[in-house]
């Protein structure tokens, strides 16, 4: 299976002018006056609709409403390419460099690398040019309050989208306004001063943003609150490694009381577990319930089996790519643990993956819940591209709509979550931080006891680590960062990868580089 977008452009104005167009069209929305002339001719390095009429402040909620559909619609493969190098994830499928990128092997021409930038990028230049026209509505008397808040949503979008551009290829540019071609004249931004910015935006944005669970949100439920600033806020401390701004931040979320952990591990990544009390940053899809139709959805058919040996427990059900598989390393990781819960959870089986693990003398004797049928019923048989299959990303059939038979259709994807927070606290506290609200061992041993695994006592990094290991298997990258950042690359060494000194952070994709100056220098420094 080859991407459906294999946009591979020789200019960065692109994209962004595509995402400022449909800016356009949404403040032309919002007028009588006709947008052709602004949808049919260059933008002009301005992306204003004239002849909005600012005074409608109802109108203001759409750019917000926007924002939020960038948020959820990046494209399939900015998620594999931020979380591909860890020892949990192998990639699988045809995409050749994506095997070279997991075993450190980087190619600047690689068209992901040069999507993942757009695909960040261009939401970046969006979320600006949203911002300035809920300024104009603001200055034209609308409720300030109200504006300030639509603002400070944006801005925590901004920070989440800068944190994974800088942990992908280190020193960055930030635009601060709407104009793509003012990117010409950024200068690139250090990592650590990346992640400075981040933490002082999302202060910023803070006091200007509803103070509950995203889930309580009245308006529009499910997105962005203080908890959810503070959550990046605490991420971009530990990047930068001020583990006492981690410390204080997850802190705070945690003394709120307004999180907990889900007891049913395996439902939290399912239907069941959509706006769950422990999800703080969610990316939210939905079929409206409906058999047929409008049906807003995340491609998780990248994810999904190859028909050959796909059995659904509801026929006609759809399989997909197999782009994605967990490492035997991960299984044989979770099986010496005991992590039942948390194993059967991340891994889908396959026969031929029971097989190659049961091939090693220490692991001949698998528990006999160790299947390739899933709790649900659905059965997944053997394949040419893969072993094993994530289970985060998979959806059971028999939780499809009745109607629906894509693969996951209807599943959300869960970008931050609580028992993330209680580990980077322990991780923050471990690593010289202190804390009045909890103990690492007590962050610890709430997500142990959420696995159905004892209590620790007088935690260390390598437990926290080894915690975040188990619990984060498939998501988001969190097991390469946590290694890098404390230098325990050597966990990297496996199946025949070698990391080595300068392989952390992703060579800028070739195309930006031909096009953005300060991006070339950098790359011949």
């Amino acid at each position: 299976m080859s991407s459906s977008k294999t946009h591979n452009p020789r200019t960065v104005m692109k994209i962004f002018q595509y995402k400022l167009i449909t800016l356009v069209t949404v403040l032309c929305l919002m007028t009588t006056f006709s947008c052709s002339e602004y949808l049919d001719a260059p933008l002009e390095n301005q992306i204003l609709a004239e002849g909005t009429d600012y005074s409608q402040s109802q109108n203001m909620v759409l750019m917000l409403n926007g924002a939020y559909a960038e948020l959820y619609g990046f494209q399939w493969e900015t998620f594999p390419l931020i979380s591909v190098r860890g020892d949990d994830a192998n990639p699988a499928g045809d995409q050749e460099p994506l095997f070279g990128t997991d075993t450190y092997d980087y190619d600047r021409s690689f068209w992901i690398y040069n999507s993942t930038w757009l695909n960040m990028y261009s939401d970046i230049i969006y979320w600006n040019g949203a911002m300035e026209e809920i300024q104009k509505y603001q200055e034209a008397g609308a409720d300030a309050a109200r504006a300030s808040q639509y603002i400070a949503e944006i801005q925590v979008m901004k920070g989440y989208n800068l944190l994974q551009l800088a942990r992908l290829w280190n020193n960055i540019l930030i635009p601060e306004g709407s104009d793509p071609n003012a990117l010409y004249d950024v200068e690139l931004t250090a990592f650590n001063d990346v992640m400075q910015y981040i933490s002082d935006m999302m202060d910023q944005a803070m006091p200007n943003l509803p103070n509950v669970h995203p889930n309580q949100r009245s308006d529009i439920r499910g997105g962005v609150t203080r908890y959810t600033a503070l959550a990046i806020k605490a991420l971009a401390n530990l990047e930068m490694e001020n583990y006492q701004g981690a410390a204080d931040a997850t802190g705070a979320i945690i003394e709120s009381g307004e999180f907990m952990l889900e007891t049913d591990y395996y439902q939290l990544f399912k239907i069941p577990g959509k706006l769950n009390n422990e999800n703080i940053l969610e990316f939210q899809y939905s079929d409206y319930g409906a058999e047929s139709g409008t049906s807003d959805r995340f491609p998780w058919q990248v994810y999904g089996p190859q028909a050959v040996g796909w059995q659904p427990a509801v026929p006609g059900s759809s399989g997909g790519w197999g782009f994605w598989e967990p490492t035997e390393k991960y299984v044989k990781f979770m099986l010496d643990r005991n992590d039942r819960k948390r194993l059967q959870t991340t891994v889908l089986f396959t026969p031929d993956g029971i097989s190659d693990i049961e091939s090693d003398p220490d692991y001949a004797n698998l528990p006999n819940w160790v299947s390739n049928v899933t709790p649900d019923g659905d059965v997944f048989g053997n394949a040419p591209r893969y072993r094993f299959l994530s289970g985060k990303h998979y959806l059971p059939t028999t939780q499809l709509t009745p109607g629906r038979f894509n693969y996951g259709e209807n599943k959300n994807m869960i970008a931050i979550r609580y028992a993330e927070i209680l580990l980077v606290h322990a991780e923050a506290l471990v690593s010289g931080a202190s804390s009045s609200v909890m103990s690492a061992d007590e962050a610890v041993n709430a997500v142990r006891s959420r696995a159905n695994l004892g209590s620790l006592s007088g935690v260390t990094l390598d437990e926290v680590l080894n915690e975040k290991f188990a619990e984060f298997g498939m998501e988001w990258g969190v097991r390469f960062f946590d290694l890098v950042r404390h230098d325990r690359t050597s966990e990297l060494n496996y199946g025949g990868r070698t990391f080595q000194e300068g392989d952390r952070f992703l060579p800028y994709p070739l195309d930006q580089q031909d096009i953005l100056p300060q991006l070339q220098d950098a790359s011949n420094q």
